[in-house]
């Protein structure tokens, strides 16, 4: 008799971003089944040797799944695709998805910055890139936050965040999306369809500030 292979019925994700250079001061890393990192790995300008060094850091972590999505501070990872292997131990997702324990997970680093690595400042580009993000997608990682959401200070009028990734979204019905890049939007926005994730680690002193943000995900049935 074959036994039925059984799926759990939620998920235990930590997420962060920005940790530019400092991973290693990272306070504690929480155990977790994921652990996604959206982006800025590096600061500006260092070497392969900084990606290295990430990599045996997430080697010495015990996630079943670690999932990375580069931000605009990673250039070596936009400028030489080979440099990409590097993160041996994770899955790179560069408008990519996998699937983990029935969860289906897409990642994009496209910015609508005129600069920086995984540039895309043409807003029709970016729509027809966000078009290819799959219906069915459980987890979004982006770099950059939607437009509206967690993506200013408290109180601050501009709002930093891409309007096509906002626009995107209400084609798409994703549990849980986590982004960095807005260091002064951290936090977490929960509405009726969506967990929102700003996990940016680095403070205004330019250190590492917070703790990364754990979420259980529910599986959809």
């Amino acid at each position: 008799m074959t036994r039925r292979r059984t799926l759990p019925d939620s998920l235990v994700i930590a997420c962060m971003a920005d940790t530019h250079r400092l991973h290693r001061s990272v306070f504690q890393v929480p155990d977790a089944d994921v652990l996604i990192h959206a982006g800025d790995i590096l600061h500006n300008g260092e070497s392969r040797q900084t990606l290295i060094d990430f990599n045996l850091w997430l080697g010495e972590l015990p996630h079943a799944l670690k999932v990375c999505v580069p931000g605009n501070h990673d250039a070596p990872l936009d400028e030489d695709p080979s440099t990409r292997a590097l993160l041996s131990n994770a899955t790179l997702l560069v408008d990519q998805g996998i699937e983990f324990r029935g969860l289906r997970i897409w990642g994009t680093p496209a910015t609508g910055l005129s600069g920086g690595a995984f540039s895309m400042w043409y807003p029709p580009d970016r729509r027809r890139l966000f078009s290819r993000i799959p219906s069915n997608t459980d987890v979004l990682i982006s770099h950059v936050p939607p437009h509206g959401t967690l993506d200013c200070a408290v109180g601050a009028a501009y709002h930093a965040g891409d309007p096509e990734l906002r626009d995107a979204l209400r084609r798409l019905n994703v549990l849980l999306h986590v982004f960095g890049h807005v260091h002064a939007g951290h936090g977490v926005e929960v509405t009726e369809r969506t967990v929102y994730v700003n996990a940016t680690m680095l403070g205004e002193s330019g250190g590492i500030e917070w703790e990364p943000i754990v979420v259980k995900m529910p599986r959809r049935r």
